[in-house]
């Protein structure tokens, strides 16, 4: 089904739900006053007579604690067909070019990467905020990593995983639900953190104590019942249990107000697993992610639930009254503390394991819902030829609406270095910036803004947003020398895609023209492939000297004292600069 056509039924859909699930809770809620009422009217009427009383009193309580469970999953409900209902709105409206309900990333943005600066990766209206549909944190994290890694591995299985992703678009809204319901999946970090690093306190002789003490306990209630021991012996058994349990009482105390606040956070994280356990893949990445939950016996999710179970048993010591008969007949904080521990010392490593599993699929819906949002994208090939490192038709800037995009044809051979010139405005940074952003979304292994797009995977570097820094005392200048001397460093690391837009910008015109050529011969000279866009015609006779130099430009044509650009990019030397007209069309000279 198409996105918006989907998106629409899904709205649709829950709005229907929504209210069926909102009459059910007043339903319930109506109920629930009406089981109380008939229940006070039977004690009214029935005053004295013991048994109708008991049993009324027996019955309704049972009644209202049904109710009170149905009203709870109700709630559940309603809530998430709300979230699901704000999802798909959110949707449609990003599908209108409205991405503002979405975190744009800008923390994700730091110097000295080979990228992530020049071609509005993240920050707003960025490519991440266009993308971004996690729900954790760490998800969040996961997908800004993928991003920036400017890994060129294993294209085609990254590929498989968006694809098959991108069809599964039921489970991965329930997933991204279920996810933003979290309410305290920022403390996930230190809940691993304290099950890693947390030590024992009950020695192992306990495991069996409990279990004697208690039925030590249902001794003694029993010779008190036939009467052949007194209340104080009862009295002074409860006083033992009580003492034993109060040799560990302070850590205890410790446990139980880091698993209450965990008990949360694993709950949530437990949902999120149980999605993925359910779910059968077939792309083999997805696949290894998956048997990253694997467990002797059980699944990830029911041992999480056991957990969850134990430290909700731990949590009736929370009502003192109820504490003090538990501890004093069961010794129940020693039991329960035991199982804990227990479960800490078996599962305290898989748990980050299962977490990071969470995280990743997190982050790779974002990538599913990218593509299944944008089907008329297509996935790149990996070129046969080793000498072919871009083939590309109609690509197109991916931030761009269609109606407004104009989409350019490039081919770019091993070694191939393009000197782009053009006037102002007239399209050289965008398509810098196309060529750039479709080359990163290939190596995620998504389908990129094109008619044709054949590669091979290669790593990307740039310089097109230097800026100055006053909090490092630097000009201008020098930061863009160290931009350079960053890219210089690299390549002899590695082989990379090089994107340069109009270098050398902060030093005088002859300095600049003769800084930027040795640059460029260096580059050459180093069998590096990519594009540099200047104002700079002297570097266009870097053509003549070097075969795999060529010449392209951008133009600009000026039709009855108008500007028009037609934003085409083409073979050969810019003729036609526009400053001067500029200048004057405005005004200024």
């Amino acid at each position: 089904m198409e996105a918006k056509s989907y998106f629409q039924d899904r709205l649709h859909k829950n709005e229907v739900e929504l209210k069926r699930i909102s009459k059910l809770s007043l339903l319930l809620s109506m109920m629930r006053l009406a089981v109380f009422l008939v229940v006070a009217a039977i004690v009214y009427f029935f005053w004295g007579n013991a048994m109708v009383m008991a049993s009324s009193i027996v019955v309704g309580i049972a009644l209202f604690l049904l109710l009170v469970s149905r009203y709870t999953d109700a709630k559940a409900q309603k809530a998430y067909h709300a979230a699901l209902k704000k999802l798909n709105e959110d949707e449609l409206k990003a599908l209108e070019g409205n991405f503002s309900m979405f975190q744009n990333g800008k923390e994700f943005l730091f110097d000295a990467h080979h990228f992530n600066q020049d071609i509005d990766l993240f920050g707003d209206g960025s490519f991440f905020q266009r993308i971004n549909r996690t729900g954790t944190q760490k998800g969040k994290e996961k997908l800004a990593q993928l991003l920036n890694a400017n890994d060129v591995e294993h294209i085609e299985e990254k590929q498989r995983a968006v694809k098959e992703l991108a069809e599964m678009a039921d489970w991965r809204q329930n997933y991204q639900v279920t996810a933003s319901l979290m309410t305290a999946e920022s403390e996930s970090r230190r809940v691993v953190n304290w099950l890693k690093n947390y030590e024992a306190i009950i020695p192992n002789t306990f495991k069996y104590i409990p279990l004697l003490f208690s039925l030590g306990s249902l001794a003694v209630l029993v010779l008190y019942g036939i009467g052949k021991i007194p209340g104080i012996g009862v009295g002074f058994w409860m006083i033992i249990g009580l003492n034993v349990t109060g040799i560990y009482l302070k850590k205890i105390n410790k446990l139980s107000r880091n698993a209450s606040d965990a008990k949360e956070i694993l709950s949530q994280y437990g949902k999120l697993i149980a999605e993925i356990e359910q779910q059968k893949f077939e792309a083999q990445s997805l696949n290894e992610l998956k048997k990253g939950l694997e467990t002797e016996g059980k699944t990830a999710s029911d041992v999480l639930k056991q957990l969850s179970k134990e430290i909700g048993n731990l949590d009736q010591r929370n009502n003192m009254l109820i504490a003090i008969f538990l501890n004093g007949f069961l010794l129940w904080d020693l039991r329960y503390t035991y199982r804990i521990e227990k479960w800490i010392t078996a599962f305290d490593e898989a748990i980050e394991k299962w977490f990071e599993v969470v995280e990743h699929f997190d982050a790779q819906n974002s990538l599913g819902n990218m593509a299944f949002t944008h089907a008329q994208y297509i996935y790149p090939v990996i070129s046969p030829e080793k000498d072919e490192v871009l083939i590309a038709e109609r690509l197109g800037h991916p931030l761009l609406k269609s109606e407004k995009r104009v989409d350019n044809d490039i081919h770019v051979a091993d070694g191939n270095f393009f000197i782009i010139t053009g006037a102002n405005m007239a399209g050289k940074s965008t398509f810098l910036r196309t060529v750039a952003l479709n080359l990163v979304m290939a190596n995620c292994g998504l389908p990129v803004c094109a008619k044709r797009y054949e590669y091979r995977p290669i790593k990307l570097i740039s310089s097109m947003r230097t800026s100055d820094s006053l909090q490092n005392d630097e000009s201008y200048f020098f930061s863009e020398l160290k931009r350079l001397k960053f890219i210089v460093d690299e390549l002899e690391k590695d082989t990379y895609f090089i994107i340069l837009d109009e270098i050398l910008k902060g030093t005088n015109s002859k300095d600049k023209a003769e800084g930027s050529q040795k640059f460029v011969e260096r580059l050459v000279a180093s069998g590096s492939t990519g594009l540099i866009a200047t104002h700079d015609l002297s570097l266009c006779t870097l053509a003549d000297q070097y075969p795999k130099v060529e010449n392209h430009y951008f133009d600009a044509e000026i039709i009855n004292d108008e500007l028009h650009f037609d934003y085409t990019f083409k073979v050969g030397i810019c003729k036609n600069m526009n400053a001067s007209f500029l200048l004057k069309k405005m005004q200024i000279v």
